[in-house]
């Protein structure tokens, strides 16, 4: 589903890591983390913060999408789709400072987590 180049690039920019197995999962892990932080700006009513942590969020899942192994087939092809839809709702969000947008794609997020971690036994 995913080539090495998540690896590589992380390598490249010499970062140490385990494995791309667990890059994906710090990804994922790190979309939540910026999600969070969006809410918590957009409740603090900061609006710098939030354009700040909402383009951290999309910019990891552009690199999701970029490393993306399309010729693994439908579930590549799913996740390209459903990447670029989590981006749409984020931008949304911005726009419109609607938290719940933000909850919908962290749900997303869960359950992508919670589904790798089970698929490559990186769970803590």
């Amino acid at each position: 589903m995913y080539s090495n180049a998540a690896y590589n690039i992380y390598n490249q920019n010499n970062v140490n890591i385990e494995s791309p197995e667990k890059l994906i999962e710090m990804m994922y892990e790190g979309v939540l983390r910026f999600n969070a932080q969006a809410k918590k700006a957009i409740f603090d009513e900061d609006n710098s913060k939030k354009v700040y942590w909402i383009n951290r969020a999309i910019a990891v899942i552009v690199e999701l999408i970029a490393v993306l192994d399309k010729s693994q087939g439908d579930v590549a092809v799913y996740l390209d789709g459903l990447y670029n839809y989590q981006i749409q709702l984020l931008s949304y969000a911005n726009i419109e400072n609607d938290t719940e947008k933000i909850d919908e794609v962290s749900n997303v997020f869960k359950g992508l987590l919670a589904g790798w971690r089970e698929t490559t036994d990186v769970a803590h």
